[in-house]
C-alpha cells in the first residue's frame, strides 16, 4: 500500500475515534431534550436549564404512605426534562449531571431549613448498583448539594452512615413487594455512624434521595438511622412520581 494512502487511512480512523471519544466525553446532545448542535453547560441546554429554575421546592407525600415515613419535600413530578436528566445521569453515565442536579437538591434542602444547620445524609446506592454506575450517584448528589448550600453561606455537614445490602431491581417490583424488600434494605457502618451522631447534634437532618415513590425506601432507611440514634428531620428528593391510588 503507497505511504500516501497509508496515512490517510490512518488519519481517517484516527479522526473517528477522537470523534467517538468527543461523544464519551462531551455529549452533543443535550441530556434533558436531546437536541444536538446548542451550547450545553454540564451537559444542559439554556431551555432545559431554564424550565428546571422554575422548579419549586413543594411537599409529597405517597397514598398510602408507609409507617415512619417522615415529612418529605420534592422539587416536582418524576417526568418530562426532569426525569430525562435523571435517567441520563443515573443510567446513561453522564456523570457531570451531578452539579446541576445536586445544585436543585441544594435549593429544596434551603427551602425545608431555611436558617438551621445542616447535616445530609443519603439513601446509598448497594454495591451492586454502584459499580454498574460507576460509583454512589447519590453520593455524588449529596456532595453537589453541600457545596452549594456553602456557597451560600450555609452551615452543613455530610455523613455516609447508611449501607445498602444487596436487594431486587425496585423497577419490577409491586408495591407491596417494594415495601418487603426495603425493610431489611439497610444497615449502618459503625465508625461512619459515630461521626453522623455527633453531627446531627444540634443540625436538621435531612435524608437525601432522587426519586420518591411508594416512600417505602426512604421510610425504611430512616428507620434503620433512628434505631441507630439519627433521627431523620425530613426527606428531600428531586422528583415524585405520581402515585394515587389509595
Amino acid at each position: 500500500m503507497p505511504p500516501g494512502v497509508r496515512r490517510a487511512r490512518a488519519g481517517a480512523a484516527a479522526t473517528a475515534l477522537w470523534g467517538a471519544l468527543s461523544d464519551l466525553v462531551l455529549p452533543a446532545a443535550c441530556a434533558g431534550c436531546g437536541t444536538q448542535g446548542q451550547s450545553l453547560r454540564f451537559e444542559v441546554c439554556e431551555g432545559c436549564a431554564r424550565e428546571l429554575e422554575t422548579l419549586r421546592a413543594r411537599p409529597t407525600r405517597p397514598q398510602p404512605a408507609p409507617d415512619g415515613l417522615p415529612p418529605c419535600v420534592t422539587l416536582g413530578d418524576y417526568d418530562g426534562r426532569l426525569r430525562e436528566l435523571l435517567l441520563a445521569y443515573k443510567e446513561r453515565g453522564r456523570h457531570r449531571l451531578a452539579r446541576p442536579l445536586g445544585a436543585l437538591l441544594a435549593e429544596a434542602v434551603a427551602a425545608v431549613v431555611p436558617g438551621s444547620p445542616v447535616l445530609l445524609l443519603h439513601v446509598p446506592d448497594t454495591a451492586a448498583a454502584a459499580r454498574a454506575r460507576h460509583g454512589d450517584h447519590m453520593l455524588l448528589l449529596s456532595r453537589g448539594t453541600a457545596a452549594r448550600l456553602r456557597e451560600a453561606g450555609r452551615r452543613v455537614e455530610l455523613a455516609q452512615p447508611l449501607r445498602a445490602l444487596p436487594k431486587a431491581d425496585s423497577a419490577h417490583l409491586t408495591s407491596a413487594q417494594r415495601a418487603l424488600a426495603a425493610l431489611g434494605g439497610f444497615t449502618t457502618a459503625p465508625g461512619r455512624l459515630a461521626q453522623a451522631r455527633r453531627a446531627a447534634a444540634g443540625s436538621v437532618v435531612v435524608l437525601l434521595d432522587d426519586i420518591i415513590t411508594t416512600g417505602a425506601t426512604l421510610s425504611a432507611a430512616a428507620a434503620c438511622l433512628t434505631r441507630a440514634g439519627v433521627r431523620v428531620d425530613a426527606c428531600v428528593t428531586l422528583a415524585a412520581t405520581r402515585r394515587t391510588r389509595a
